[in-house]
């Protein structure tokens, strides 16, 4: 027994004595001169500050991220670090001294900025590398083909950073590789089918590129994956039933492509799969059956966004784990599952909204934390705990913006089913009597014949206003427009007065095919309405943007158009043309400088890290405002320093072009042209008293007034402060919606109600709200239904500027600046206040927490940083509490204001 507890002494003490041996190898001080020196020169041309790597410290033992073994460097992290002032001024990708280290086994420079491409010679000379990470590190151009010789490598984070180009083959190579990620660059091309010949990769993020093609079979040999991440990219074709083949794979994200097709049945397969998204894409067709089964262990499945069909596999409430389920926006149809399966649900949060589900609500609904059952046709009476739940859109009866009942019976009679109209009689079957249905012919017959006549009297009436208007105004036509009148009676053709050599460089065809590899469908961008927009890559190395016009389907002289823009107008606001290639017949070419942050619709949110919710990041109120001033700027310039002035006609976030340091260059300039100056359609449109619709500038000429630019930038103005893509871009009756709203939570008086529709992402304090505050109020000026009503970009731009005087009291009794106008109607300063005197515009209603009645005061809202107005029973503004009136928005005497209008 003694010989025994000696020898488990002895064994216990070896082994102490082993781990302190080691220990001391680990630590010792650097031995190797040679990789001191690259130490040093490496902490020179990074410019590291002597916080981190102390230059009279030994690196081993006393800089931050240098791990040695046996005196030796084998691992150096830089990651996060701050360069000294020096280093800032001019970063670069300075790591030369790297060669130095033959042993080194990992390099992490994520978080630090190495503007330029990665070095050729990394894949040659470091032969040890395991692990390489520049995530986040502004790295550009191409990934170089000499990483593939990296065999030793394990880990690659190139993520985040500025990579453009094809991936390259010799990827494939990288044999004992386990982790590849690539998310957040510009890559192009098809996705390599060597890529997928490696066996030992668990983790495959390619997501947020522009990659394009399918996804190859090949893929399906890949069987120690885990987390594939395929997302937002423009793959197409179909899902390869191969991934079925993945049983490992717990993570699976192809949402955001344009893949078509079923769901492969092979997938049901998946038995370790937890994360499923395949929202966002053009899938049709039924779900697999079996697709789901008990033994899954889904916690998240997104199949938002497409076009599938039939029933829900029931299967789907009895997953053991699920908490996420998004079915929405799709075709699916059928009813609930009965209450069995919903009471073992463990699904938290349930979104099947705008399918074709019909029939009762269950009260066991109550379990889920949130739930969105609305544009479905469900029927009967809410469940009460549910009134706060979406459910608008349905054939539900005890809750406002539901289906009418002759959709509700349609729905239900396509399938064989009885509505019972909420239990009341169903008019919408029953036929008429045929007395009364005579009757009702008649009168629609009467109805029609005295519309037609009335018709046809009201566009008598049109034309001989026209003509009347037209001999009054012969005699000052001239005086109307801006600018000199030709000489010689008729306008001179497109491209006659264009100096070619003032509009950029003159490409050759042979260039701009070896630019964009003969036109490639990997390289188009978008095919816009005057032409297509490809990438592409001078020989210099330039990144360009070709738009190729082919003149035999759009408007011959459009790219002259464009041209002759360029040759009249420039500013640095405006997106740089580098040149032109015209030598083809048929097509013409017109050559961009790329913009590396593409538009404010694709940059406003985007995805910073990889992460498993797979949430976004947005764009900060800062730099929100910085996008919006410069928008300002390039339209004040068009409408107010150009002459004639121009209009612009295609303002929505799209265009709005951003470059790496998030500054403006405003793009889609095929459509700009001068400011219509024929009065004569608003001469009749007053006179008539046309409806407001037709004041936005939708229709027809009215597209070519200033005013119809100052409407589209509110239009952007309010989606930079609620965050909600797509309203720039929103048809009118979106549009209606969007403002029905979000303009009564935009008031003067009340700050907080703002922050109903503010971007949840955005993060601000106070002062920053009230910035917010006055952007929002800015926007509901700009989109006052009547265009005269709109103030000139010049105020726009100002108040942009300094958007505390939007919200703010000025204590100051300095002048006020003056405007004027051609219609001599701006008689107001800088910006006429919302709070006008009786003298300008009747006052607004109040918001709310005021008060208006008869001779009573209207209160103060109590907001920080915007005071209340003291109106007398006269209507007079208090002058120890207004501020300078007209010193925010102007607008023209004797008209009511909007907020009046609608409340009326």
């Amino acid at each position: 027994m003694v010989d025994q507890l000696n020898i488990v002494s002895f064994v216990f003490l070896f082994l102490l004595l082993f781990k302190f041996q080691f220990t001391l190898e680990q630590i010792e001080p650097l031995s190797s001169p040679t990789e001191r020196a690259a130490l040093l020169e490496l902490r020179s041309s990074l410019g590291l500050r002597s916080k981190e790597w102390p230059r009279k410290a030994d690196p081993c033992l006393n800089w931050n991220g240098v791990r040695c073994q046996n005196g030796r460097v084998v691992a150096i992290n830089i990651s996060g670090f701050r360069r000294t002032r020096l280093g800032k001024k001019n970063p670069q990708f300075a790591v030369e001294a790297l060669a130095n280290f033959t042993l080194l086994e990992s390099f992490n420079a994520s978080n630090f900025l190495l503007p330029d491409p990665i070095p050729d010679w990394f894949g040659q000379q470091l032969s040890s590398l395991r692990v390489l990470d520049l995530r986040s590190c502004s790295i550009n151009g191409s990934i170089p083909p000499s990483l593939g010789n990296l065999t030793s490598l394990t880990s690659l984070y190139l993520s985040d950073n500025k990579l453009t180009g094809i991936l390259p083959i010799s990827l494939g190579q990288l044999l004992a590789i386990s982790v590849l990620e690539l998310s957040h660059n510009s890559l192009s091309g098809s996705l390599p089918a060597s890529i997928f010949s490696l066996r030992n990769l668990s983790s495959l993020d390619i997501s947020a590129n522009f990659l394009s093609g399918s996804i190859p079979p090949a893929i399906g040999a890949l069987s120690e994956l885990q987390y594939l991440n395929l997302s937002n990219n423009d793959l197409t074709s179909f899902i390869p039933a191969e991934l079925g083949d993945l049983s490992g794979l717990v993570d699976l994200d192809l949402s955001e492509n344009s893949f078509s097709g079923a769901v492969p049945s092979n997938l049901k397969g998946f038995r370790n799969m937890q994360r499923l998204n395949l929202g966002n894409n053009i899938l049709d067709g039924p779900l697999p059956e079996d697709l789901f089964t008990n033994s899954s262990q889904f916690l998240f499945i997104m199949l938002r966004q497409n076009n599938f069909t039939g029933a829900l596999p029931v299967e789907l409430w009895s997953l053991p784990r699920l908490s996420f389920l998004d079915v929405s926006s799709n075709n699916f149809t059928g009813q609930l599952p009965n209450s069995s399966f919903i009471a073992n649900s463990t699904v938290a949060e349930l979104n099947i909204s705008h399918n074709k589900f019909y029939g009762g609500l269950t009260p066991l609904l109550r379990r889920f934390g949130f739930i969105d059952l609305s544009s479905n046709y469900f029927e009967g009476r809410v469940l009460d705990f549910m009134l706060n739940a979406s459910v608008d859109s349905n054939c539900l009866q005890n809750v406002t913006d539901q289906r009418t009942p002759v959709e509700c019976a349609s729905f239900y009679a396509e399938r064989g089913l009885t509505f019972d109209n909420f239990g009341r009689p169903n008019s919408t079957g029953a036929p008429a009597a045929k007395g009364s249905g005579k009757s009702n012919k008649k009168k629609i017959i009467l109805a029609a014949v005295l519309g037609g006549l009335g018709l046809i009297a009201l566009l008598l009436l049109l034309v001989l206003l026209l003509l009347c208007i037209r001999k009054k105004g012969n005699s000052n036509q001239r005086g109307n427009g801006v600018g000199p009148a030709p000489a010689g009676g008729s306008s001179p053709q497109p491209g006659e007065l264009i100096n070619f050599s003032s509009v950029g460089d003159s490409f050759t065809y042979h260039q701009l095919l070896q630019a964009t590899g003969d036109f490639n469908d990997t390289n188009l961008i978008k095919h816009g309405h005057t032409g297509d927009l490809f990438n592409g890559v001078l020989e210099s190395g330039i990144p360009v943007v070709i738009k190729r016009i082919d003149i035999r389907s759009t408007k011959k002289d459009a790219y002259l158009l464009e041209l002759e823009f360029f040759n009249k107008v420039s500013h640095p606001r405006f997106v740089p043309l580098l040149g032109h290639c015209l030598e083809n017949e048929n097509e013409k070419f017109l050559v961009y400088k790329h913009m590396l942050n593409r538009d404010l619709s694709n940059c406003l949110y985007y995805r910073k890290t990889t992460s498993e919710d797979g949430s976004l990041q947005s764009l900060d109120w800062i730099t929100r405002l910085k996008i919006a001033i410069g928008a300002a700027e390039a339209l004040s310039y068009l409408h107010h320093e150009c002459n004639p002035p121009f209009v612009h006609r295609d303002i929505q976030a799209s265009s709005i072009l951003l470059d790496d340091k998030y500054e403006v260059r405003l793009g889609s300039l095929s459509e700009a042209c001068p400011q219509d100056v024929d009065t004569h359609q608003s001469k009749i449109t007053r006179l008539l008293r046309l409806p407001q619709s037709s004041e936005h500038g939708t229709h027809g000429a009215s597209t070519s007034i200033c005013a119809y630019d100052v409407y589209c930038f509110g239009k952007v103005l309010l989606e930079l402060v609620t965050g909600k893509l797509g309203i720039s871009a929103s048809s009118d009756a979106e549009l209606k919606q969007w403002l029905e709203q979000m303009l009564p939570c935009i008031s003067i008086y009340d700050k907080e109600l703002v922050t109903k529709i503010v971007d949840p992402s955005l993060i601000v304090d106070e002062d920053l709200l009230e910035e917010v505050w006055a952007v929002a109020i800015v926007s509901r000026s700009c989109l006052n239904p009547k265009p005269s009503r709109r103030p000139p970009m010049r105020y726009v731009l100002k108040a942009l500027e300094n958007p505390f005087k939007v919200v703010r009291e000025e204590n100051s009794s300095s002048a006020r600046l003056r405007a004027t106008s051609s219609r001599g109607s701006w008689n107001a300063a800088l910006f006429g206040s919302w709070r006008q005197s009786s003298s300008d515009v009747t006052v607004m209603p109040a918001a709310s927490g005021t008060r208006v009645e008869g001779g009573s005061t209207l209160k103060r809202s109590g907001t920080t940083g915007s005071q209340g107005s003291f109106l007398n029973a006269g209507g007079d503004v208090s002058s120890s509490l207004t501020r300078h009136s007209r010193e925010i928005f102007p607008e023209p005497s004797g008209v009511q204001d909007v907020e009046r209008q609608e409340q009326e």
